[in-house]
């Protein structure tokens, strides 16, 4: 069976996509809502001077301002209705992954199955409306106080604009999340992570247009152009080696008798990835690192010394800066691998279906293997999410390079385009394997 979906696999191609109805309508379906969410990045928000918006961003796209604004694809810039993008449900989401593995009603709610997946789904939804309602009215008093050239950002500014914005901006962000939803039900691929995916790869054409015009007025040497372009190159190549790389456990399970019948007696391997944390890591270093320096920056030396002073160190590309990105990096590797494989529910999952990895014993001794060996790919995952955040860190810094060719963008551009391919692939062989099946029935009958 395994080799039969191998080459399958091998022998997927355009003719075969051509026949597959259903996944041509999937795909159609995916790239009209990608279209729509595209669409709704270009609707202002009311009341706000759009020219004065733009020279206040301007000044902080080296902050947090600029890394969001890459995964919400210029919304945020532009100050659209998608502004908050999916971000707030994002937020909730690991929260509520968090929270189930410190409250014992969610942890219950968890194990339920189905029904306990959809009530912590709900949970979710009501957070993500709380959030977002928060930050909309953040950014509704931020904007009161925007000014460039002695002009104002708002025009009219109040509590009925601050009102407006909020609604906006929730009316936005639920939206996102009904259509990411749609797209996961009806279309292909992960509909949440497609929406970030395309917010970033609709603004890569214009990074990679201003980094040449930074080479043509020599702001940029040739040479250092060139080599972005192979070092990019060079990263997508090592996310994608590192992303498919896992450590295959073998579990065995023992044979049975059943009447006269023998069943059992298979092996089959429980998978685990090198970098089972994937991007959640360095989203949350560079938010958490960038947040005070993006604060500082919009009190405009209005705050205490020790503020400035803070920010030079803080700032991108300085040596403490480096370090804390990387100690958070390594911290918030392990601690989400810690909350999203739990070894002793597995080995415990393990015992109760009959299965035994071979030289270990049942029950405590296989969680102490399986949690010794995901510490040691946690290692060489954080190492590797370090070294790939990291280069392109003192790149953008130094040289000041789109944050489009950073480590993060690179990451999330890179694993949903395999996660996607992946699900239209499984789609393609599943066409075929039902194309086999009504021949050989066709063939049955005469």
């Amino acid at each position: 069976m395994a080799s039969t979906a191998e080459q399958l696999a091998a022998n997927v191609n355009f003719g075969a996509l051509a026949k597959a109805t259903e996944l041509k309508n999937r795909i159609w379906f995916t790239l009209g809502a990608l279209i729509v969410y595209r669409l709704g990045t270009y609707i202002p928000l009311p009341g706000i001077d759009s020219q004065v918006l733009a020279d206040v961003f301007r000044q902080q796209q080296s902050g947090i301002i600029g890394m969001f604004d890459m995964f919400t694809g210029g919304a945020l810039s532009r100050m659209t209705i998608f502004a908050l993008n999916i971000m707030p449900y994002i937020t909730s989401s690991i929260i509520m992954q968090l929270m189930t593995a410190v409250h014992p009603q969610l942890e219950q709610l968890k194990k339920e199955g189905e029904s306990g997946r959809k009530r912590i789904n709900q949970y979710t939804r009501y957070l993500t409306v709380l959030i977002t309602a928060v930050q909309g009215y953040g950014i509704a008093v931020g904007l009161e106080g925007m000014t460039s050239s002695s002009v104002a950002a708002v025009s009219e500014p109040g509590l009925f604009f601050r009102f407006t914005i909020v609604i906006t901006l929730v009316g936005g962000t639920l939206f996102l999340m009904w259509l990411g939803e749609q797209i996961t039900a009806r279309g292909v691929g992960n509909g949440i992570s497609l929406i970030i995916f395309s917010g970033i790869v609709a603004n890569l054409p214009a990074a990679l247009s201003n980094t040449l015009e930074l080479g043509r007025t020599g702001a940029l040497p040739t040479l250092f152009i060139i080599g972005l372009l192979i070092m990019a190159v060079g990263v997508i190549f090592i996310i994608v080696l590192f992303e498919r790389a896992q450590r295959r456990i073998i579990v065995q399970y023992p044979k049975r008798q059943q009447g006269n019948k023998m069943t059992g007696g298979e092996s089959s391997h429980l998978p685990l990835k090198l970098n089972t944390a994937g991007v959640i890591p360095p989203i949350f270093a560079s938010s958490i690192l960038l947040m005070p320096v993006t604060l500082i920056q919009f009190s405009a030396g209005s705050g205490p010394d020790w503020m400035t002073t803070v920010a030079a160190f803080l700032g991108r590309g300085q040596p403490l800066y480096l370090a804390l990105y990387l100690g958070m990096i390594v911290f918030f590797a392990f601690f989400y691998t810690a909350i999203v494989f739990n070894p002793a529910d597995t080995a415990e999952n393990l015992r109760k279906h009959g299965g035994f990895v071979p030289g270990i014993r049942p029950g405590k001794n296989t969680a102490e293997y399986l949690d010794r060996v995901l510490t040691r790919l946690t290692v060489v995952g954080a190492a590797y999410l370090s070294v790939i955040c990291l280069l392109p860190e003192i790149l953008i810094s130094q040289f000041s390079v789109p944050f489009y060719f950073g480590g993060t963008s690179l990451l999330i551009v890179v694993t949903v385009t395999m996660d996607t391919m992946a699900q239209v692939q499984s789609h393609l062989i599943a066409h075929q394997y039902e194309g086999l099946i009504k021949k050989s029935k066709l063939k049955g009958r005469r």
